[in-house]
């Protein structure tokens, strides 16, 4: 996805929204930290280091909304807190994450081993499938070695 200012408000236009100047700090966020699953309290952590006038309901207003115009991919690792990430997938299928049960890193991988079993599983049930999610929770490098000091 192009994430240029025209065609960002181009989007918004079609749909009866504006890209106000707040919009636009929190979707500055996203690309100033790309590859990385921001919680809305992070964002707003962020965010207020620029522009202490942005409230948390406004954070969370704003990314269900670039949630629904697909500019921001909304994710849920099972600890309440949704997370969300740049839409930059052109591929059908999206990315897979490592969720480190001590801190909460998520690590994301691209390799899709799942497609020759989703081909078999598709054809047997007659069944046409969109996308796959798939979560590996356990922990990481840092708090392996942590653990063993």
């Amino acid at each position: 996805m192009n994430f240029d200012l025209s065609s960002l408000r181009q989007k918004f236009r079609e749909r009866d929204y504006k890209l106000t100047p707040q919009r636009q700090i929190i979707l500055q966020v996203f690309i100033d930290n790309r590859g990385k699953h921001l919680s809305a309290e992070d964002v707003h952590n962020i965010v207020r280091q620029q522009s202490s006038d942005i409230g948390l309901a406004t954070v969370y207003r704003t990314l269900e909304l670039l949630s629904e115009l697909d500019v921001l991919q909304k994710m849920d690792f099972g600890d309440g807190r949704s997370r969300y990430e740049l839409n930059e997938n052109t591929s059908p299928h999206h990315h897979h994450h490592l969720i480190c049960l001590t801190c909460g890193k998520v690590i994301e991988f691209a390799d899709d081993l799942l497609e020759d079993l989703e081909n078999m599983i598709a054809k047997n049930s007659n069944f046409t499938i969109i996308d796959h999610q798939v979560k590996f929770y356990g922990y990481c490098q840092e708090c392996r070695n942590k653990s063993e000091v």
